[in-house]
Order: C-alpha cells, then structure tokens, then sequence
C-alpha cells in the first residue's frame, strides 16, 4: 500500500543511560556494556530529559497531527516530556500520543549487550556470516535484520495510511529508524542507504522530516536537525 501521510518526522530519543555506557565500553575496549536493564527499560539520563525539553519546544512551533512513539522508555518518555512542553505552551497535539511496537529499537539478539571487540571475541562465526550476507540481511540469532525492522515500519505506516491519509505524522523513535523510513519513503538501495549509515550521525533527539510530493513520493527536508538542541548536543 502506497504511504499516503502528508508529512513524516522522525525524532531519535534523548540521550540514554545505555547510550553513555556503550560509548565508554567501545572507547575502553571492554567486551560487554554495562547495562542492567533489559533494552525496553533504559531510562534516558539527565541530558536526555532536557534535551526531550528541547524537543517539546520545536514541536510546539509546528505540531504534527499525532506523535506516535517507541515503547522503550527512552523513546516514550522523550514523548512525554516533548508533547508536555508543548501542552505548557498551550500547544496540543490533536492526535495525542500513540504508543506502537513496530518503531522499537532493533533487537540484537545473542550480540545484545556486546561491543564490536566483544561480538569478534565470542561469536566470530556470527561476524563472518554478517560479512557474507550484509548488514541489511543479516539476522543474529534471536535478534533482527533490518529487513526485519523495515518490515515492521513498512506495516505501520500503512496502518497510519488507511486511518488517517493526509495527516502530519511525527514519530519518536531510534536511530534505526530513520534509515528504515529512508529506505521506504525514498525507495533508497540497499547498498546507498548502508553507505548513507555509515557516514550519516543520527544525534540523540535530533529531528530528521520528510513531504510527500504530488506525485506521491516523499523528499526529506530536514536531515537529523539539532537546530533546536543548541548547547544539548550529546
């Protein structure tokens, strides 16, 4: 079913506990990262929250027509906190707040919880079946490819479609997103949009936008905006 929403954003969330603690077990060389908590239940940090802050300001000068968000608390809690800004402006949301699985983060599987030197160490069989088949159709056992997380998307979208064509739809979610949106809404390759993640940065709570255009495809118009974060970039 062609995605038939006006508008489309994308908000990563705010920066996390788990964001914190991969970034040091990668820079340290560490095997594991020091996370407790299962993925759904990482909380964002102190600089999460206000960058969430941030984001309700933004979204108060342009509100969409529904915020649909992740289920992982930093996403959905980014959510909160933004779309509470926005209410304290005096600015609502029409659609409120919707909560759908289908934007949750990628599932990793066996290799959750594991740094590039931890997954060469304990699974390098794994690592070679990812090199023969490529990021974009590798599966971990267990986890998710990104065809997987596409797919997902692909299905909400048109669910969103069916129910509310026209609408301006903005979506709170995770850095895989944006590259699963990409891939649908600009019918990128397989291989231009792994070059294109590879050299892109999706920072937290930064805002990637697309519109759809008479003929029915989508341009992006703002790609992974911080504008709006000023001095919170994480």
């Amino acid at each position: 079913m062609t995605t038939r929403l006006d508008w489309i954003g994308l908000v990563r969330h705010g920066q996390s506990t788990g964001n914190v603690a991969r970034e040091i077990a990668e820079a340290e060389g560490h095997a594991v990262i020091d996370i407790a908590e299962r993925d759904a239940d990482v909380p964002l940090n102190g600089l999460g929250e206000r960058q969430a802050r941030a984001v309700g300001e933004w979204l108060a000068g342009d509100p969409p027509d529904l915020v649909v968000a992740s289920p992982y608390l930093r996403a959905l809690d980014t959510a909160r906190i933004a779309l509470g800004v926005a209410k304290d402006s005096g600015v609502e949301v029409p659609g409120g707040l919707r909560v759908d699985e289908r934007v949750r983060d990628r599932e990793l599987g066996v290799l959750d919880l594991l740094t590039s030197r931890g997954v060469a160490e304990r699974w390098p069989d794994e690592l070679r079946r990812k090199q023969r088949l490529g990021k974009f159709y590798y599966r971990p056992p267990g986890g998710e490819s990104w065809a997987d997380v596409v797919l997902r998307v692909r299905s909400l979208l048109a669910d969103l479609s069916a129910e509310t064509p026209g609408q301006r739809v903005l979506f709170v979610a995770h850095e895989m997103t944006v590259f699963a949106l990409r891939y649908i809404l600009e019918a990128v390759p397989e291989r231009e949009l792994l070059a294109a993640a590879a050299r892109t940065d999706v920072p937290n709570a930064s805002v990637t936008t697309w519109e759809r255009g008479l003929e029915g495809g989508y341009r992006m118009t703002l790609a992974q905006e911080t504008g709006h974060l000023g001095a919170l970039l994480s």
